[in-house]
């Protein structure tokens, strides 16, 4: 059964197209990330019939793993998918980090991991691991934070990591699903041998689908994710009226920063995202829109139509390969309604 997600704005949210997790490039933000509006927004997801809500990780947003744990007291059945940095922080430490919030939250943790591709974010943090050697680190990571989960003692000797005697002190019981994303050949590597859902952003429907073939060569029975932007409404035409306001929306000097920004990334997939907005034509596809991408780094891309339209198009990706959608909209609060409403409509059985 398809997988629908919804995402937590931890930057700030408003009605215009933003920057997920820094600065350059944002819009301004009407609606502060406090723990009282993310909860509108995670419960506005939760009663839309979501099953979890991304949280991003970057320089610019407040920590997910924090943020995630004061949410999940104010959620039931939403599970929270909190991205984190592969490196930050130890992996038998995340490790019991992720036992405690399973306590708390009776199990409803996932974890996506993020390589990092922007060298300039992974400097402001104090990492100056090459983008190589990031991946490495990463796969070691999650090799050794699942080895903790199982509560045997054990030692692990890598080239970014040893350890002596760890593991918890007791298996853990519900072991959250680990999803990744990565365009590069590295990342595909890590992705099929050590990822639970494989994470790719919203490309035209023959390049979604040759990833998916490529990845699923390597590992078959790897799930695949899609990330991807809704622009929703009840005819067309005002799902296109409404992508102009948000176009209109980003001012030129937006653009100039955002974009100098991507170009100085080393991430393979930022840089398929970009090519997608650089032509006079930012329709990439059939109700594929690219415009969100010249402002927001990572998903650039957004499905614009109506109810139809879109559950077309979301059929289409299913057909391919996808597994799961995690989807969005600005603002996060009514558009997680929306959005719902629209998935629900389509997906409702049919009375015999």
């Amino acid at each position: 059964m398809t997988k629908f997600h919804w995402f937590l704005p931890t930057t700030g949210d408003g009605d215009q197209v933003g920057a997920a997790t820094v600065t350059a490039g944002a819009a301004r933000h009407d609606r502060a990330p406090t723990v009282g509006y993310l909860a509108e927004v995670a419960r506005a997801a939760e009663r839309a019939g979501f099953e979890s809500a991304l949280t991003p990780v970057g320089a610019g947003c407040l920590d997910p793993l924090v943020m995630c744990t004061a949410l999940a007291q104010h959620t039931s059945t939403l599970k929270l998918l909190v991205a984190f940095r592969a490196g930050f922080t130890l992996p038998t430490v995340l490790a019991q980090q992720a036992e405690a919030f399973q306590w708390i939250s009776d199990g409803r943790l996932a974890l996506n991991v993020v390589t990092g591709g922007d060298q300039a974010e992974q400097a402001s943090y104090g990492d100056f691991v090459t983008k190589d050697a990031r991946y490495a680190r990463t796969a070691e990571y999650i090799e050794v934070m699942r080895r903790t989960w199982r509560g045997e003692p054990f030692d692990f000797q890598g080239e970014h990591y040893r350890v002596e005697g760890g593991g918890l002190a007791r298996p853990l019981e519900r072991v959250p699903e680990i999803y990744f994303g990565g365009a590069s050949p590295a990342a595909v590597r890590v992705a099929a041998r050590h990822a639970d859902v494989y994470l790719l952003w919203g490309e035209p429907l023959p390049a979604v689908q040759n990833r998916i073939k490529a990845i699923k060569a390597l590992n078959p029975d790897l799930r695949i994710g899609l990330r991807i932007h809704v622009i929703v409404r009840d005819d067309a035409d005002a799902a296109w009226a409404e992508a102009d306001r948000l176009l209109r929306g980003m001012d030129p000097e937006r653009i100039r920063a955002a974009q100098e920004r991507f170009a100085r990334m080393d991430s393979v997939g930022q840089a398929r995202m970009t090519a997608l907005n650089q032509g006079a034509d930012l329709v990439v596809g059939p109700n594929l829109w690219a415009g969100v991408g010249l402002v927001r780094e990572g998903a650039g891309t957004a499905l614009v139509g109506s109810p139809a339209e879109i559950n077309a198009r979301l059929a289409e990706y299913e057909d391919v390969g996808v597994d799961e959608f995690i989807l969005s909209g600005w603002p996060h609060l009514e558009e997680a309604e929306r959005v719902g409403d629209a998935i629900r409509a389509a997906r409702r059985p049919v009375p015999a």
